[in-house]
């Protein structure tokens, strides 16, 4: 559903462009052939991208608990899932995990400052160092460790959306994490989880979940979601593509 509601974001933002650029100049070529039907063109890809961004958002839910994100986030409205096949053991690609820096994952950076407008700001995910694991960045900024099992599973959780003027009260815990369900949050959780998949290979799965706690917070995420989904599956498997290629190669 997350996919759907994007392509059909991103194809009416394709039908607006030429219908806007028209407006000034008409484009003959693609058949516009005046100001009034560019003004036409625009207002059909309005509103294709207003529909995939007001699609409701349906709930899921997991039929039997196993990983630990199950535990965290056993239901969720949204969702993302990757996969890669390493040709290294587990504890190698948990080193991995542990030691991948920003700069050696693919586009990470430009994309990150696509989604925060080119702004600078404090150290964060969308904004972290060059000499530090991107997961350390992650950990000491707006993550929480939910729960690690080495080898197996690590699972980190943020607040995408809170309420203004809202602050946690004490130290952020897992249990108060998994707790909180009061009107206006988007609870987020993101694992890496690692599987055998025959002699000295892993398969390596990075899993995504979004719970947000009322309709209110549903819909307006629902927008933001669908807006940022297609950068947010890149990051995620060039991630696993830097995961893989650390773990590949020889050590030393």
């Amino acid at each position: 559903m997350d996919v759907f509601c994007s392509i059909v974001v991103y194809a009416g933002f394709l039908i607006a462009a030429p219908g806007i650029l028209s407006l000034a100049w008409p484009l003959r070529f693609l058949g516009i052939a005046s100001r009034g039907t560019g003004a036409i063109v625009f207002g059909c890809g309005v509103a294709v991208a207003l529909a995939g961004l007001l699609l409701p958002a349906t709930e899921s839910r997991v039929a039997a608990q196993q990983p630990q994100l199950d535990d965290f986030f056993p239901a969720f409205q949204f969702h993302e899932y990757h996969t890669v096949r390493v040709k290294a053991p587990r504890e190698r690609v948990y080193a991995a995990i542990k030691e991948v820096r920003a700069d050696e994952i693919l586009f990470f950076r430009t994309l990150v400052w696509i989604r925060r407008c080119g702004g600078e700001g404090p150290e964060s995910i969308l904004n972290p160092r060059t000499d530090s694991p991107i997961l350390d960045v992650a950990l000491r900024t707006s993550f929480l460790k939910l729960a690690e099992d080495p080898g197996t599973e690590i699972e980190l959780g943020t607040l995408v959306r809170v309420p203004r003027g809202w602050r946690p009260k004490g130290e952020p815990t897992p249990e108060a994490f998994r707790a909180l369900r009061e009107p206006g949050f988007a609870l987020a959780g993101m694992n890496f989880r690692f599987e055998d998949a025959g002699a000295n290979e892993t398969r390596v799965i990075t899993e995504t979940r979004i719970f947000a706690t009322d309709a209110a917070t549903r819909r307006r995420f629902a927008v933001y979601w669908r807006v940022i989904y297609p950068g947010s599956a890149l990051i995620r498997r060039m991630w696993l593509r830097a995961i893989k290629k650390w773990a590949e190669q020889p050590p030393g």
